[in-house]
């Protein structure tokens, strides 16, 4: 495929796919506060609000150190691995960006994940299993997808639905442990949401399974786009086609012992599970990927 198909391909795709997570966002944040508005009427439609204010700020200043922390990333100086460094810097260069911080995690998983609100603040850990697993090529192919993740603002959109769904996970528990009285709602305030006890209840079990499902719809949607950029940064599609396969076997020989807070962020699904749980996955299925970067060719 030459290169004007490819970018035609990539430009559509990624048109697509904006357009979904802008509509999911937005459900997301609608579902919050309808919650809010159900179980504190007035006041709570505003405290729900607010609250979604608050997580998303925290999460925008310290998302990236948070991610970091949680996977035992190690920052890798300047002159340790440099060949890496100056193949990092080399992508940059090219998808126009600043070369983000490098870092290092001790496992013998292959994987990879990028943070950061911005270009600016952006950061790319790798594992050792990584280095050792994969070429040049195909390491390549999958610097370019994290950096496809920070060139796109994936790791600020990502950050934001995950907050929201665990926003609403965290409303819906509380609306059981204290029922009608969750946000300061008062029986005056409670009278504007209505609805009889069964539809509430209804609400409190569907709400956080479909901010879950946006959630990982989200993150699907872009994952896609990802691998789109990094084939038409690289004019190498088959070779993240490539590495995804081999990062997929290595998950399944050698699991990584991983929080699901952040599985979202790598390129591979660092969690198993089959069957149903694939409907609760965080990436689209590997061989959807490598099958759209194929046609890439």
């Amino acid at each position: 495929m030459n290169a004007t198909v490819v970018e035609s391909t990539t430009l559509l795709h990624r048109a697509g796919n904006l357009l979904k997570t802008g509509v999911l966002l937005a459900a997301l944040s609608a579902l919050v506060l309808l919650l809010g508005q159900r179980f504190g009427g007035t006041s709570g439609l505003l405290t729900a609000g607010a609250f979604v204010l608050l997580m998303n700020f925290g999460s925008y200043w310290f998302s990236d150190r948070i991610a970091l922390a949680m996977n035992g990333a190690r920052a890798l100086p300047p002159n340790e691995l440099p060949w890496l460094h100056a193949l990092v810097s080399q992508l940059s260069a090219h998808a126009e960006l600043p070369p983000p911080r490098l870092y290092v995690i001790a496992s013998d998983t292959p994987n990879a994940f990028a943070t950061g609100r911005s270009p600016a603040k952006a950061a790319i850990a790798v594992t050792t299993g990584l280095l050792e697993a994969l070429d040049r090529r195909e390491l390549t192919g999958v610097l370019a997808h994290e950096l496809a993740h920070v060139k796109n603002r994936d790791t600020l959109i990502m950050t934001v639905a995950a907050t929201l769904a665990g926003v609403i996970s965290h409303l819906a528990q509380l609306a059981f442990f204290w029922g009608g009285a969750l946000l300061g709602g008062r029986s005056d305030d409670r009278e504007d949401s209505g609805g009889s006890a069964l539809g509430t209840l209804g609400l409190l079990l569907v709400a956080p399974l479909t901010a879950t499902l946006l959630q990982l719809a989200i993150s699907r949607s872009r994952e896609f786009d990802a691998d789109a950029t990094a084939a038409q940064l690289t004019g190498d599609p088959l070779a993240l086609a490539n590495a995804l396969a081999r990062l997929e076997q290595g998950n399944k020989l050698r699991p990584m012992d991983h929080s699901p807070a952040t599985a979202h962020l790598f390129i591979v699904n660092p969690l198993s599970g089959g069957g149903l749980m694939g409907l609760f996955s965080t990436h689209p299925p590997i061989g959807e990927r490598i099958e759209r970067l194929v046609q890439l060719r």
